[in-house]
């Protein structure tokens, strides 16, 4: 199980982008932490959610 934003879900295995894929988080508006470090954009065709892996997603919003 992975926890992201607080909610374990059964995604391990699959990759950052395959999970963002079944979400309604949009990849260019959001930033991901993995295990407390960022995860760069370029990577997350490549990193493997593993279980006991938390992350957290957040989307950035304009405003003044």
């Amino acid at each position: 199980m992975v926890k992201i934003n607080g909610e374990f879900l059964p995604v391990d295995g699959k990759t950052l982008a395959e999970y963002l894929e079944t979400t309604s988080f949009d990849p260019v508006i959001i930033a991901v932490e993995r295990n407390e470090e960022i995860v760069p954009k370029s990577a997350y065709n490549k990193v493997i959610l593993k279980d006991g892996d938390i992350l957290e997603i957040v989307s950035f919003v304009g405003g003044g």
